[in-house]
């Protein structure tokens, strides 16, 4: 099993910058991949980024040139850099781990609130 815990969500103004971290325990050599996706009231979940363990990365259009997804393998962690925030923006952010065992892994979720 893998467990995942987020950090870094809070509240900031437009065009400010916020940096989420991801760190997973537990069966870590099972992972294929890790990213973000984010849900905001009434509206579906979205895929943000996500990062394979061959180094691949993809972005959501509406975040390309703003986000970045990082790893620290060292550290078992995956960072989501956010930049230039907007209103728009604003949604629980949730990490996931693909896996190669029977189920992938959410992590418990994160706000992210941006507002002046």
């Amino acid at each position: 099993q893998v467990h995942l815990v987020e950090s870094g969500g809070g509240l900031v103004q437009p065009g400010g910058s916020l940096r989420l971290s991801c760190a997973a325990s537990g069966s870590i050599a099972s992972i294929s991949a890790m990213g973000w996706y984010r849900q905001a009231p009434g509206k579906q979940r979205e895929l943000v980024a996500v990062a394979t363990s061959r180094g691949s990365t993809n972005y959501a259009d509406s975040v390309k040139g703003r986000f970045t997804i990082s790893s620290d393998n060292l550290k078992n962690t995956v960072y989501l850099q956010m930049n230039s925030l907007k209103p728009e923006d604003t949604a629980v952010y949730y990490c996931y781990a693909d896996t190669t065992l029977t189920r992938n892994y959410w992590g418990q979720g994160t706000q992210v609130t941006v507002s002046s």
